[in-house]
């Protein structure tokens, strides 16, 4: 233990001996690793970033929505009796809700007025307050909301608020039709002003479900959606086939769908009464999942490049440094070293060099970050869904950076294992006499 331990210090004196040598390597490292630690964390936080964002917009991780044949396409209802069969069920199949909410939605023909000026709000949200704290209180509000709302309250999009030329305070109109077609109105104070430019967010009003019931004429208890935040998300879809096995066998249901065109598709069949689909967030973001699978190509093959870089600077700059260090190899031999003693030397050194080296390029890499967060991507548009605040930002995952981590190791290991092999393996003379390894 104490040879071991000898020859760990050993390689650790010799490393900064060597350090200008390894400078180039150092420099590929550390370089290589920020770089791929950078592209990866930001992939990460712009799909975690478009997720919260889908979550909250369709309120849940599974979503039961009801499909009304009497009704026209801006509405979607659920009555008592499907709301009370669809908890029932989900507590049959133990689908676990972290969060369970109802919401009544109101889309497209939306209207809020205010000192002459109208906007169309292609979302009209009633929630219930409460319920969905656990939403609100992530909003970036551009002034401290007020705590209680009240069914009297109103949430506006900055965007909005600004064409509107309303603030905090202010009384508005907002229009909706009615179950039946006619235009109702209701006066709302802006209670609340929220920093959304995306499009989940730029035309979209909350206020209280009952408030909005009332306006279209449903009953009180009534809902559009029920969502389901699990504790789990990535059990989402299995989650959502046992409910809906439960479900089909006691209320009409849709099938399972799976993209945006299967959800058209089977929205427009014909039925008469209530039909019920359940939804997850992939089915919504289908489109989108596309744009993420091109930019996880781009990702790879940036991160392919870099582990080649990483890869050929390793090889080609160790070689060199053994090449220059094979007289004093063959010294360290002489004087009693054995190829295993040498090989321990060699890859302690290569192995402490590795790991300041991560350390220095995840340093670099937050830096990039910070950069980056500073850029606007206001020119690319509804890019804002990928965004934190309006910002480029990271998210670093456990398992994200230790994969990132091993990779770097392995090509790094491949690069220099077979070159210390052959170094502690030579003839004592070829060493001395300084031959090419």
């Amino acid at each position: 233990m104490e040879k071991f331990l000898s020859l760990l210090q050993l390689g650790l004196k010799y490393l900064n001996r060597y350090r200008r040598r390894y400078g180039f390597l150092l420099a590929a490292l550390v370089f290589g690793f920020a770089v791929v630690t950078f592209i990866t964390s930001s992939k990460d936080s712009m799909y975690d970033n478009i997720y919260y964002s889908a979550q909250s917009h369709y309120a849940g991780d599974i979503v039961a929505t009801g499909y009304d044949s009497q009704l026209g396409g801006a509405f979607h209802r659920l009555g008592e009796n499907e709301i009370s069969v669809i908890l029932d069920s989900a507590y049959m199949v133990a689908v676990n809700a972290k969060y369970t909410v109802f919401r009544t939605i109101f889309g497209e023909r939306g209207v809020v007025f205010f000192n002459g000026n109208a906007v169309i709000q292609k979302y009209v949200m009633g929630c219930d307050w409460e319920e969905e704290e656990h939403l609100f209180s992530k909003m970036n509000f551009t002034a401290p909301r007020e705590q209680s709302i009240g069914d009297d309250g109103i949430i506006l999009s900055m965007p909005v608020a600004r064409q509107l030329g309303a603030v905090m305070g202010d009384s508005v109109t907002l229009e909706v039709e009615t179950r039946w077609g006619q235009k109702n109105t209701g006066q709302f104070i802006v209670r609340g002003i929220v920093q959304d430019f995306s499009i989940f967010g730029y035309y979209k009003v909350y206020i209280s479900r009952l408030s909005l019931n009332r306006l279209l004429l449903l009953d009180d208890e009534d809902c559009s959606i029920i969502g389901f935040f699990l504790e789990k998300p990535s059990a989402a879809e299995k989650s959502r086939s046992s409910l809906q096995a439960v479900l089909a066998g006691q209320m009409q249901t849709g099938p399972l769908v799976y993209d945006r065109e299967e959800l058209t598709r089977e929205a427009n069949q014909p039925w008469e009464g209530i039909k019920v689909f359940l939804y997850t967030m992939p089915v919504y973001l289908s489109e989108v999942a596309d744009l993420l699978e091109a930019m996880n190509i781009i990702t790879y093959f940036l991160y392919g490049m870099m582990l080649v870089i990483i890869f050929v600077s390793a090889a080609v700059t160790y070689r060199l440094i053994l090449h220059e260090r094979a007289r004093e190899m063959g010294v360290m031999r002489a004087i009693g070293f054995y190829g295993g003693d040498l090989r321990l030397v060699l890859w302690t050194e290569i192995t402490a060099l590795g790991l300041f080296s991560l350390f220095a390029g995840f340093i670099f890499a937050w830096f990039l970050s910070r950069i980056t967060s500073l850029l606007s991507f206001s020119w690319f548009p509804s890019f804002e869904i990928f965004l934190k605040n309006g910002k480029l930002s990271v998210l670093y995952l456990p398992s994200t950076i230790l994969f990132n981590v091993v990779l770097i190791f392995i090509v790094l290991a491949a690069a220099v294992m077979l070159p210390s092999l052959r170094a502690s393996k030579k003839h004592l003379p070829s060493l001395l006499s300084g031959e090419p390894l």
